[in-house]
């Protein structure tokens, strides 16, 4: 007697975020009911209240580690997962709440909360390949779900995602949307931000905020120069750098320098 088959197991978990990226997972629709017929959605507390206990083939985790509890359950995660996707700007880089290190939290949490003393935080937002390895990222503030419906498809299929590595002035180039820095003199992370979004931003003539965090190899300096020349100060450059991937290497290390 041949044993049934049984589909891959998908879990989605949810750490120190906003839900954007989870929501991103569910507005793709069609795309997740075809997905649906392949995979077992096990756990996604978001989309439904069934669960169904691991080992996972597949765990899709979005937000950041901000508390002690934060630091046990990821370790838990991983150790019930074949594969760990993180996805969005909060697991791959900290998220906005990672702007909390660079400043003293404690200074901050009274002028924030009535009764301080029920707050239960660590010092910083990190990402989660910070405790455990990770297989694969995606990034984004939201992820993209179009690279998301092709990870997923990818790993069910046993082949590498397409993600890219070049800058978002790529997307600009193949969408034929001029260079808001070159045609309008407005400042633009596009150079050193990493392809995904489609260039949203320059498509409306604003210049890129960096959702998709730095690409491979940014340079930044260079970058700065060219802000400069557009008269856009240190202070400018500064805010732009610590936004949604504040904590992101290459972005923490070169908004040190506009201080």
């Amino acid at each position: 007697m041949s044993a049934v088959a049984t589909c891959p197991k998908l879990a989605v978990w949810k750490f120190s975020s906003c839900d954007g990226c989870q929501l991103s997972l569910l507005d793709c629709e069609d795309e997740l009911l075809a997905i649906a017929e392949e995979i077992e959605i096990a756990y996604f507390p978001e989309a439904t209240s069934g669960e169904i206990e691991g080992p996972y083939d597949v765990s899709l985790v979005e937000g950041s580690v901000t508390t002690a509890h934060d630091v046990g359950r990821i370790q838990e995660v991983r150790a019930q997962s074949a594969l760990l996707v993180t996805i969005g700007a909060c697991a791959t880089a900290g998220g906005i709440q990672a702007l909390r290190n660079f400043v003293d939290v404690g200074e901050w949490i009274p002028l924030v909360y009535a009764s301080p003393e029920y707050v239960s935080t660590l010092e910083t937002s990190t990402p989660i390949a910070d405790h455990v390895p990770v297989d694969l990222e995606l990034r984004g503030c939201p992820i993209s779900k179009a690279q998301l419906v092709d990870t997923v498809s990818a790993l069910l299929h046993g082949r590498r995602p397409r993600l890219a590595t070049t800058s978002v002035c790529t997307e600009c180039k193949a969408r034929g949307t001029p260079c808001v820095m070159v045609a309008h003199g407005t400042p633009c992370l596009g150079p050193v931000t990493q392809a995904g979004c489609g260039a949203i931003c320059p498509a409306y003539a604003r210049g890129c905020y960096g959702c998709f965090g730095p690409m491979e190899s940014p340079n930044v300096a260079a970058l700065a120069r060219q802000w400069r020349e557009l008269g856009a100060g240190d202070d400018v450059m500064l805010r732009a750098l610590r936004t949604f991937n504040a904590n992101a290497p290459a972005f923490r290390e070169a908004s040190y320098d506009h201080e």
